[in-house]
């Protein structure tokens, strides 16, 4: 079942366009969202919730156009966006009271547990909660509701490497109980721990999509102390560092390089590609 599908989505700023962004995702899956800052991740999230009115292109959630169904996909899905700020001065307990009004599913259960999991206090403020403690509270609220798909931007950001590795373990269980999940990050080591399929956009345009290991396995990192003008015309983005120089590689190309050459990470992907 696809949960979510996105098509031509477009939106122009004049120094900065969204081309056509296109892509989907299927239910039980765990999608990466990677890109560098600027790529145009957060802008093709909030134009997929009209926080930002696109110029054209189509979302649609559970195969429901959002435009035309808004209430009910909310219920459904749980968003996070960047930039997390809640009324600073109101207690916790208030603000969830809020939260809680707006979904037919609310689960006090579940909210208690991920409250207790992410060690926050409900009589304290925003204002005094880290912004890694501002992000683990909005994730409790979305997960409170027990939403089929969670859209969640740069969650991980913030986060020193005990609560990431927390909130994946967190996305891991949840996936085993059949939600969906799609984060945005530029943290490439926490895609690699969990991701299924990942989504690369690269100036305003998607790069790739699909299953993060066959991503993976279609390239290779080749060394070199330097590569000739023959060798050139094979190389992604070529990197300079101690040792001499690396580049990528579409991984059938290998055999007709005679160079050192070793599996590409997905790190090694972004960071020659984004050279490119």
């Amino acid at each position: 079942m696809t949960v979510l599908k996105v098509e031509d989505l477009t939106k122009d700023y004049g120094s900065f366009i969204l081309n056509k962004v296109s892509f989907s995702m299927e239910k039980g899956r765990i999608m990466g969202f990677i890109g560098r800052n600027g790529a145009g991740k957060s802008t093709t999230l909030k134009a997929m919730f009209d926080h930002v009115h696109k110029d054209s292109g189509v979302v649609s959630f559970f195969g429901l156009d959002y435009t035309q169904n808004e209430a009910k996909i909310k219920q459904r899905v749980g968003f996070v966006g960047g930039g997390i700020d809640f009324y600073g001065r109101k207690k916790l307990s208030l603000i969830t009271d809020v939260y809680r009004s707006f979904y037919e599913n609310w689960d006090d259960a579940a909210y208690k547990r991920y409250m207790t999991m992410f060690s926050l206090d409900e009589s304290k403020t925003p204002l005094k909660l880290s912004q890694g403690m501002k992000v683990k509270y909005a994730l409790t609220l979305a997960l409170s509701h027990h939403a089929e798909l969670l859209v969640l931007d740069e969650p991980t950001s913030g986060l020193d490497p005990v609560s990431r590795r927390e909130l994946l373990d967190v996305f891991l269980s949840l996936q085993k109980s059949g939600v969906s999940i799609l984060f945005s990050t530029h943290i490439t080591e926490d895609l690699e721990k969990c991701a299924d399929d990942i989504t690369y956009i690269k100036n305003g345009r998607i790069i790739a999509s699909g299953d993060i290991n066959a991503f993976k396995d279609a390239y290779a990192v080749v060394h070199a102390q330097a590569f000739t003008d023959q060798q050139q015309k094979f190389l992604i983005g070529v990197r300079q560092d101690k040792s001499g120089s690396s580049a990528l590689i579409k991984a059938e190309d290998a055999g007709k390089l005679p160079l050192p050459c070793s599996k590409a990470a997905l790190d090694d992907i972004m960071i020659h590609m984004e050279r490119e």
